[in-house]
């Protein structure tokens, strides 16, 4: 049982972790559109891996002290990338894409398909199912496991989600590739991850595509004590966080804290607005605070009902579009013209990151990262103890 004061405390974060987006988003001034564009994504950054992972009460998860440098187009969101969801949710098809010189509007470019899910034929291509339902840690949270066909079990190994499977508030499963790791190491393709975990590749590249069909209906069970009760989401990882510890209570057992990198695509961000759906981004572009990020300034409508279809696409000149059409369909090939049709720009909201250039000359940490908001950190205890 928990102190009174540490109840007080973690039912504060809660109410925290529910706020709108950091931008001021509310029901009333922001206008639902079809399609989301953040403008000049990438900039010159660092971030800093993990040197140790500790399970242990004690959490003395160490960072590297050098620092992992990134410059570029859609940096850090180039890197591997890990798909995560979390319920209300049903899950009809995944793809991922691999693009080559696609700029949005543009009649070049053409993306082919790398990964796919389909839940109706039972079938999967390059894609690894995992859940948070293995050793319970209160430093770390729940290690990575493979998921089982209901998507939040336990299985002893790669096993796709059966059909019309319904993931409940709370309840979150990820995708990854099928190319398993390395072993843990600083000097090795993955980084240090998890000891025992099912450790695999995430999907990377520059220009590159996320479709999904998919269902956020209401939550059937009417017991709100949920932490994220009615809230889904479905958003994108740097790799190596849930290979580390995606729910920590100490903010040195991954690189999220640093800014190694997460976009939200489809997000219900707090309880008095779940039919918006927004957009985030959450690294150092222009802002200080991560655990707000940057919000668009505009949101997707939450169809209770019917599927929906859509995804995020990274393009060659730095725009993240994040968009919702009944016309998109999950082929092998997509060529510019057709996903230009996808993306309505009658209904669209553009945002302008800042052009960013942090000093990478420097820097060294003393193999701790402190949090950039207390209450962030209260959020981070709250979720150890939520997913234990």
């Amino acid at each position: 049982m928990l102190l009174p004061s540490l109840v007080a405390c973690f039912a504060l974060a809660s109410a925290i972790s529910l706020e709108p987006p950091s931008n001021g988003n509310t029901k009333s001034n922001t206008p639902q559109v079809n399609a989301i564009t953040f403008e000049n994504l990438g900039y010159t950054g660092y971030y800093y891996n993990v040197k140790e992972l500790d399970d242990s009460d004690d959490c003395k998860c160490k960072l590297q002290k050098n620092f992992q440098v990134f410059e570029g187009t859609n940096t850090p969101l180039n890197e591997e990338l890990s798909v995560h969801f979390r319920g209300p949710l049903k899950l009809h098809q995944f793809a991922f894409y691999s693009g080559d010189s696609f700029v949005k509007g543009s009649s070049s470019g053409t993306f082919e398909r790398k990964a796919y899910y389909s839940a109706s034929d039972n079938t999967g291509d390059n894609v690894t199912f995992l859940t948070n339902a293995g050793k319970s840690s209160k430093c770390l949270g729940k290690a990575l496991t493979y998921a089982s066909s209901n998507g939040t079990e336990e299985a002893d190994s790669a096993t796709l989600l059966e059909d019309d499977v319904l993931l409940h508030s709370d309840q979150e499963y990820s995708i990854f590739s099928s190319t398993k790791c390395e072993k843990s190491g600083t000097d090795k393709d993955c980084g240090v991850y998890r000891k025992g975990i099912p450790a695999y590749h995430g999907f990377g590249g520059t220009v590159k595509m996320f479709l999904f069909e998919f269902e956020m209906p209401t939550e059937p069970n009417k017991n709100n004590s949920n932490i994220f009760y009615d809230m889904p989401a479905i958003w994108l990882l740097n790799a190596k966080i849930p290979r580390t510890s995606q729910y920590s209570s100490n903010p040195n057992c991954s690189c999220w804290n640093s800014g190694c990198g997460e976009y939200d695509i489809f997000e219900v961000m707090n309880s008095t607005e779940s039919n918006h759906l927004f957009s985030t981004i959450h690294d150092y572009q222009g802002t200080d605070n991560i655990n707000l990020g940057m919000a668009a300034k505009g949101h997707f409508a939450r169809d209770l009902d019917n599927k929906m279809v859509g995804g995020v696409v990274f393009d060659n000149e730095g725009n993240a579009v994040s968009f919702l059409s009944n016309s998109t369909s999950l082929d092998s090939e997509i060529g510019a013209s057709t996903l230009n049709k996808w993306i309505d720009t009658n209904r669209e909201v553009e945002d302008q990151l800042e052009s960013v250039t942090l000093n990478t000359s420097q820097k060294k940490s003393e193999g701790i990262v402190p949090s950039t908001n207390f209450m962030a950190w209260l959020v981070s205890v709250f979720s150890v103890f939520m997913y234990l």
